[in-house]
């Protein structure tokens, strides 16, 4: 995985240790094993790449070939991507022996990736408490995490007794294997035996796949820094998904066609100490490296490696094409802050939150609101075993459609705040878009009925308080066509004052009203929901507008997210 920075921490960064996390913590009873080197027979067969390359012999331990007259594919360092290197883990590795696992490696990397590295990679090792230290409280200004905290809360993924940085870091902090920093250059593993360290390939390679990415198209160029969730998530369907896409090819043949070396299963990670997973955190952070190679793989089967080099240049831009291997293009929504009486949101102009103060949970963070819900809260949401089931790619791990998130058509969740420092209150307004009417009351509905797991009560005006626990707040949930606005508040009169045109006892005058549009300025859409809907459902408040203008086109642009130290950062996106 890459490292983390102010924004987009810590994309590039092993991620078979979260793979690990969710088959013993989430679903025993499937016995969902995580792909690994050692283990070639779960993963499916492909033929070997050839083009270009020297011979490959039949066994599983070769004698080296002459060294070229010049660097080639599927050569580095004085190693053939075929040949057998004399490597021992069992008692650590040497000097000697990680020169020569790192060159064997990224020849290995080159020969099934048809691109050869331009220079040697460096690869240091770090202690598991370094890598704590870096990464503790998810390293980002005060103003930074207090805006996130409403992201992450608004997803009833993390609550408000536990800030955002501490639930990353505690999901994290103890699992991560390596990552790989386009600012150094450079891969770094993460161990609890530095005297002796260990390397599991899978971490190897994954990392080394971000080296070559990087030496090809410069990781750090805002093309792969996402402004929002939802854009980081869906920049790494490809950046996470090329690398554990090979590094599935890679296993592939180990034990027949390659020999790998083993690795003790004591060493390169693990750790105990600090609080454990958040779940749901941990199924967001996933989905790239689950729908990632899958979405890789049909690129490269449908036009090859330039198919795919094309689409790295041009990464998608929301997890919904990622998940579902389209093209289409998030609906745009235009704000207009309303809050009263000192409720206002963030600074629209600070590039390290968002895009103009607000951000984009996309469908994947959708999906792992509703699992998590039902997985901690036993919320009528979805299916939690979904999560193992009906996924049609042997390199998708993991299932991220559901029917209240399938229909995502395009969110934006703006964090607002009242007050200063210790004294300060929170809330947000969430405006999500559906491809339906049929789809918004989908999540409307689902909505509602994840509040019931908190014991939620109806006002008579029609909030909905929840009276305690760690999402303990007032809220306001309406469905408008195929639009769904939720505004949050620690009290009812606060949910008021932050959203005053969706007040349930107040129509909104004519003339403030917003006509959707449908791109070219022509009105399109009906504010008022449908007649045959039940009128009796909870939250179906009316027909007055939410403020909300409407735009298709594409999706948000990619935004302020510099590469810099870990996992934590894929989740925290934009540290201060």
């Amino acid at each position: 995985m890459r490292t983390p920075s102010p924004q987009t921490v810590g994309r590039f960064v092993a991620v078979a240790f979260a793979v690990a996390l969710v088959c013993s913590a989430v679903a025993p009873a499937f016995a969902a094993t995580p792909r690994s080197a050692s283990d070639p027979a779960r993963v499916p067969a492909v033929s070997a790449d050839t083009a270009g390359q020297p011979a490959t012999n039949s066994g599983a331990t070769q004698s080296a070939p002459a060294d070229p007259d010049s660097d080639v594919i599927g050569w580095e360092d004085g190693y053939w991507h075929n040949e057998s290197i004399d490597v021992d883990q069992s008692d650590g590795l040497s000097d000697e022996e990680l020169r020569a696992y790192v060159a064997r490696a990224m020849a290995r990397v080159e020969y099934i990736r048809e691109e050869e590295f331009d220079s040697r990679v460096p690869v240091s090792i770090i202690t598991r408490e370094e890598y704590r230290n870096q990464s503790a409280g998810g390293g980002g200004s005060d103003e930074y995490n207090r805006w996130n905290d409403q992201v992450w809360e608004g997803l009833f993924i993390v609550g408000e007794s536990t800030g955002s940085g501490e639930a990353i870091g505690g999901t994290t902090g103890s699992s991560v294997a390596g990552f790989y920093s386009p600012t150094n250059d450079a891969i770094t593993i993460v161990t609890d035996s530095p005297d002796s360290p260990t390397i599991n390939n899978a971490t190897l390679v994954h990392e080394l796949v971000h080296a070559l990415q990087d030496q090809q198209y410069d990781l750090t160029n805002e093309t792969y820094r996402g402004q929002t969730q939802d854009s980081d998530l869906a920049i790494d369907g490809v950046v996470e998904g090329e690398a554990n896409y090979i590094e599935t090819r890679y296993a592939q043949r180990c034990g027949d066609e390659w020999d790998c070396v083993d690795t003790p299963q004591a060493g390169g990670g693990g750790g105990g100490g600090g609080p454990g997973p958040n779940l749901g955190i941990l199924i967001t952070l996933l989905n790239p490296y689950s729908d990632g190679p899958a979405y890789v793989n049909e690129l490269i089967e449908e036009g090859g490696w330039d198919a795919f080099e094309e689409r790295f240049r041009n990464p998608p831009v929301s997890t919904e094409q990622v998940i579902h291997r389209t093209d289409e293009t998030p609906r745009e929504l235009s704000f207009e802050d309303e809050g009263t009486n000192g409720w206002e949101t963030f600074p629209r102009d600070d590039p390290r939150l968002g895009e103009n103060g607000s951000d984009t949970v996309g469908e994947a963070s959708i999906y792992a609101m509703f699992w998590y819900q039902a997985r901690e809260y036993q919320a009528n949401t979805i299916n939690p075993n979904g999560l193992f089931q009906g996924t049609e790619s042997p390199y998708d791990t993991y299932n991220y459609e559901s029917p209240p998130s399938d229909g995502w058509d395009g969110d934006r969740l703006f964090p607002y705040r009242n007050g200063e420092g210790d004294d300060a209150e929170y809330g947000y307004v969430w405006l999500t878009a559906w491809d339906s009417e049929e789809d918004a009351e989908q999540f409307h509905d689902t909505y509602l009925r994840m509040l019931d797991a908190h014991d939620v009560r109806e006002t008579d005006e029609g909030y909905y308080v929840v009276p305690d626990g760690p999402f303990e707040d007032a809220f306001l949930v309406r469905l408008d066509g195929d639009r769904v606005t939720i505004v949050n508040g620690p009290t009812v009169e606060d949910v008021a004052d932050i959203r005053p045109s969706l007040d349930p006892a107040t129509e909104t005058p004519a003339d403030e009203t917003a006509t959707p549009t449908d791109g070219d300025g022509d009105a399109g859409g009906d504010d008022t929901p449908d007649d045959s809907a039940d009128t009796t459902e909870p939250g179906d408040t009316g027909d007055t507008d939410d403020g909300v203008t409407e735009t298709d086109g594409a999706g948000f642009g990619f935004g302020v997210a510099a590469a810099a130290v870990a996992v934590a950062g894929l989740l925290a996106r934009r540290r201060g």
